[in-house]
């Protein structure tokens, strides 16, 4: 043993030299990212281990954000209220985290590990009104910009579903909430009150977009995906292949790109009801997709942060 030691104190003194800043980088399209999110500072990536990354300079260069507490639990989203500074990141656990300069350190603010049920999705209503879903029903509601949560009561009947996003119409007003078995929440009062759609599939959300003219699109599961206009009736969108999707870009031009498993990325140019597929190399989950307005983003995977460039023509 003291052979062992010896050899160890020699080599924590000895000097060394210092790797080129190539060796030394993030490994970023290693690590597992669930969520990915533009502030009015840094692009922002939250996912396994808990780690959260920034970058000032649109991906070229990442560094590690700033946690009060390190619980190494997932972090499922990161969202950023309009003013792109205040901005929360929910996960596993209870886990919420705030921030006030567009993502570079975050604060915890909740953190419960008696109930490991996870936190999948956070909005910021109106003002200072947060409301955070997740697992089994469960829903927090923060009045006071995220600095404090209590128990939000949804309708009958969500108590044994898990709840995958919350998601707001451009104005404000209308919020939808989507889950598992179908579930579709709906919310014309900046989320105040909610009632239960009538079921129209009754597998697993994921994910919904508040479309022009009133219109949403919802989506999800082994290639299912409805589109809504003007309170009608859901028309399911036509999609090529059963592959399952969780993040998305509504790009400048209108187009709706999807982000799923296998490395599939979907395109519709006609507001969801039709898509086309695209295929990454590899065969990696996508999470979740950012675009910037010069058409080039980034995707979260469970392989790493992967580089998106828009195809200028839509037809190639």
């Amino acid at each position: 043993m003291s052979a062992l030691m010896a050899v160890a104190a020699v080599q924590a003194f000895s000097p060394r030299h210092t790797p080129a800043l190539a060796a030394t980088r993030l490994a970023v399209e290693k690590l597992q990212f669930d969520t990915v999110a533009q502030s009015k500072t840094a692009l922002v990536v939250g996912g396994g281990l808990g780690k959260v990354l920034f970058s000032k300079d649109q991906g070229k260069d990442w560094q590690v954000a700033t946690l009060s507490q390190d619980r190494q639990a997932l972090i499922t989203q990161v969202v950023f209220a309009s003013d792109g500074l205040r901005g929360l990141a929910v996960g596993h656990e209870g886990w919420v985290l705030r921030t006030t300069d567009g993502g570079q350190s975050w604060t915890e603010v909740a953190f419960d590990e008696k109930n490991g049920e996870p936190l999948m999705s956070v909005a910021n209503l109106e003002g200072e009104r947060w409301l955070a879903v997740g697992a089994f029903g469960r829903a927090l509601l923060s009045q006071d910009d995220g600095k404090t949560w209590a128990p939000f009561t949804l309708p009958a009947g969500v108590e044994d579903k898990h709840m995958n996003r919350i998601v707001g119409s451009a104005d404000g007003k209308d919020w939808l909430i989507v889950g598992e078995r179908g579930l579709v929440l709906r919310s014309q009062d900046q989320g105040q009150s909610w009632k239960q759609l009538p079921e129209f599939y009754n597998g697993s959300f994921y994910n919904a977009i508040a479309l022009a003219n009133d219109g949403w699109l919802v989506y999800g599961m082994r290639g299912h995906a409805f589109v809504e206009r003007n309170g009608g009736s859901w028309q399911k969108s036509d999609i090529p292949g059963p592959v399952s999707f969780y993040g998305h870009s509504v790009l400048p031009d209108g187009r709706i790109v999807l982000v799923g498993q296998g490395g599939v990325v979907a395109t519709s140019t006609d507001g969801g009801l039709h898509f086309t597929f695209d295929k990454l190399p590899g065969s990696a989950s996508l999470t979740d997709i950012e675009v910037n307005d010069k058409g080039v983003g980034w995707i979260s995977s469970d392989a790493g942060l992967l580089p998106y460039q828009v195809r200028t023509n839509p037809s190639q």
